[in-house]
């Protein structure tokens, strides 16, 4: 069994939300059950920049976030990302933000 590793930046987490419901199939009792073996972090958005605090850790500057939505996911014996989801995937060169375990996302990239 293979795997790839890849890394998204949705336009919003309705988006992302949409996508993911599309990795899944609805039973009778309306569960989704997923189409094949995956795993997904949502990481959320991104601090682009830290807030600032002063010594009494009032925020005096708020954080300034990313506007896009971000998630990694793990998938199973694809090759290739799954359909409508090759367009959102980004590619750094580092690790990034998250991990799956010791598993190396330069490595494992699609």
């Amino acid at each position: 069994m293979g795997f790839n590793i890849a890394k998204y930046e949705f336009n919003s987490k309705e988006q992302f939300e949409a996508k993911f419901a599309s990795l899944h199939e609805e039973d009778k009792q309306g569960n989704l059950i997923p189409k094949f073996r995956f795993s997904v972090i949502k990481l959320g958005h991104r601090v682009l920049v830290e807030s600032i605090r002063n010594e009494e850790g009032e925020i005096i500057t708020p954080a300034v976030m990313s506007d896009t939505y971000h998630v990694d996911a793990l998938w199973r014996d694809l090759d290739d990302h799954p359909y409508g989801w090759k367009s959102y995937s980004i590619d750094i060169d580092s690790e990034g933000l998250h991990r799956f375990s010791v598993l190396s996302y330069l490595k494992y990239k699609f």
